[in-house]
């Protein structure tokens, strides 16, 4: 096998291969170091390839045998690896945990070659693909845009060719931005469907849960069979599946009453590409005889606002442990500005702070659960815009007030994080191109505990507007770009082929 056969297939496809002994493990190890090595100099998201990753042991028979898979280094852990956060404060640090998320991943077949860039903590500059640990991470459609985050390295890499599939996670949105922005698949599951154990059970205060971006919806089915199910410890446990979900690919969808959402939900309004693609994918289902109705917003945007604004603080007040696991202190040389702000403003706090957060949390999850009863599915943009260039978000240092710079970037957020609250599932699919080549991520969201529906759904969008073929300028195998100057010192580029339409009809 060669790289641009490597690159061409999906980590089910591999797999099968791998199966038929028509390539070996340790083959497609070397095939994702040379796409690494062509690759990520040029985009950042790779922030350490194993050296013995031709080592590191898998399942022979798993759903993913022999399949290259790269982790965000942020959340799931391995033990006796480097778990830095994206932080100059957890420089070094060597996890002692190995997650049962990784756990899973090694039975299922997935050969972990490396750990992929993050923003500090995943919520530093904007939760974007910068920090000053890792530099920039750039998103392999257009150099000088971010590729969003917190699970920026890992869409990036996946994006790019490098890996067929990576580990994220999502606290209030950090997998389906990425995606949206890297034009890949990211689901984030039901809160209780993947366990975070054995430290993080149900991290972020409920908010976080941790799964894969991917680039086909017969692989998110895949991995949600392999990741799925309770541990011991886990604070509660959800219904599991009638069956597994790569036989919900085979099954049919039925009539669906869909919620649609076109108009913004917060403070900044909705791209007309980004409108036009949501709306074009809501006439789609409804010719699939799908029952389709606009929707509003759900929720209150004080409320929201409030608990998002709270939910970050209050992540960020938990520094002092890991100073401490590492023998440092919170100051200007270890935590970015951002973060740094946020940390001391949390310091000033009330302890009376965390009540009127959870608070909110309880009023979103009543106020949406009352208005989304009556439909089976939700469909919005992923978010109103595509990828942004770096450094979009003014830093503290840039005379921003932190409330001015929260409130900017969690306008940004405005279709994601309310699921976060409520645990619903919801993917992001990357069904459309922007007139500039920007991918356009699509959000449908599914009722609690019911990925099934979802895994439904995307198959019938994956079909309607199929995506498997799109390539990013900068990708393994190939680089069809043309140079037109230099961003950072890092060559800027624009695609040498432009898609043939941007919306099917």
């Amino acid at each position: 096998m060669n790289l641009d056969e490597y690159v061409g297939r999906d980590a089910t496809a591999l797999a099968e291969l791998v199966r038929r002994r028509d390539v070996t493990a340790v083959e497609l190890i070397r095939l994702a170091r040379e796409a690494h090595d062509q690759i990520n100099p040029t985009i950042n998201a790779v922030v350490e390839f194993y050296e013995d990753a031709e080592s590191v042991p898998g399942s022979d028979s798993g759903s993913f045998s022999g399949v290259p898979f790269l982790r965000k280094d942020l959340g799931a852990s391995e033990a006796g690896r480097l778990q830095e956060q994206g932080s100059r404060l957890l420089r070094g640090y060597l996890s002692t945990v190995e997650s049962y998320f990784m756990g899973r991943a090694r039975a299922a077949g997935l050969r972990i070659v490396g750990r992929t860039t993050t923003p500090e903590f995943g919520v530093g500059m904007a939760r974007m693909s910068e920090s000053l640990a890792c530099g920039i991470t750039r998103n392999p459609w257009q150099l000088d845009r971010t590729a969003g985050g917190s699970s920026s390295g890992s869409a990036a890499a996946v994006a790019a060719g490098i890996v067929p599939m990576a580990s994220a996670s999502d606290g209030l949105g950090s997998t389906r931005t990425p995606a949206a922005f890297c034009g890949v698949v990211g689901l984030n599951p039901s809160r209780g469907r993947i366990s975070g154990g054995p430290d993080q059970q149900d991290p972020g205060y409920g908010l976080g849960r941790s799964f894969v971006v991917c680039r086909s919806v017969r692989d998110m089915a895949a991995a949600l069979d392999v990741f799925s199910g309770a541990h011991p410890g886990d604070p509660f446990v959800i219904a599991p599946p009638e069956r597994p979900y790569v036989e919900e690919l085979d099954r049919p969808t039925g009539r669906l009453r869909i919620g649609v959402a076109t108009s913004p939900w917060g403070e900044r309004k909705v791209e007309p590409e980004i409108r036009e693609a949501v709306e074009w994918t809501a006439k789609s289902l409804e010719a699939m005889g799908h029952l389709v109705e606009e929707m509003a917003s759900p929720y209150v945007l004080a409320d929201m606002r409030k608990l998002e604004a709270g939910a970050c603080v209050m992540w960020i007040a938990s520094l002092d442990d890991a100073a401490r696991a590492v023998g440092r202190t919170v100051d200007e040389q270890t935590v970015d500005p951002i973060n740094l702000e946020f940390y001391r403003a949390a310091k000033r706090l009330p302890l009376s702070y965390a009540a009127e957060v959870f608070e909110a949390m309880r009023k979103v999850r009543a106020d949406v659960g009352h208005a989304t009863e009556g439909f089976d599915v939700l469909l919005t943009p992923t978010m109103p815009c595509t990828a942004l260039p770096h450094s979009t978000s003014t830093t503290i240092n840039g005379g921003v007030t932190i409330d001015q710079f929260r409130d900017t970037y969690m306008s940004l957020y405005q279709y994601q994080g309310v699921f976060n609250v409520t645990g619903q599932p919801s993917v992001s699919l990357p069904l459309f191109h922007a007139g500039d080549d920007l991918p356009i991520g699509v959000q449908i969201v599914g009722r609690f505990g019911d990925e099934a529906t979802l895994v439904r759904v995307a198959r019938d969008l994956e079909q309607a507007v199929p995506w498997a073929t799109r390539r990013p300028p900068v990708f393994a195998g190939h680089r069809s770009i043309d140079v037109i100057g230099e961003v950072d010192g890092i060559e800027k580029t624009q695609p040498s082929v432009t898609l043939s339409t941007r919306f099917q009809r």
